[in-house]
């Protein structure tokens, strides 16, 4: 079973912490690659309000989304929902 928390990314968005694979930094090349790829897909999500990039959010449905969060602060706050529910954590069996 997924944790069905949800993890504010910024903005009065969330995400649901269990469908979420990768939280990165948006500057790397292949992360630009990756953003644009999904742009193309229709699977580009866009919650910055105009304001810079901050991270690149990869979910497992194959969405993208660009928060203007950190990524360390939203490190952070998945690693607090985590210490509320200790399962998130674990692998399923």
């Amino acid at each position: 079973m997924t944790d069905q928390r949800l993890i504010n990314i910024g903005f009065g968005n969330s995400v649901v912490a269990g469908r979420v694979i990768a939280v990165v930094n948006p500057k790397s090349s292949p992360m630009k690659k990756l953003k644009d790829e999904a742009r193309d897909q229709k699977k580009l999500v866009d919650v910055t309000e105009g304001r810079r990039t901050r991270s690149i959010i990869v979910m497992d449905s194959g969405h993208v989304i660009l928060s203007s969060v950190q990524p360390e602060t939203l490190t952070q706050r998945f690693s607090a929902a985590s210490l509320t529910n200790p399962k998130l954590d674990e692998d399923p069996v």
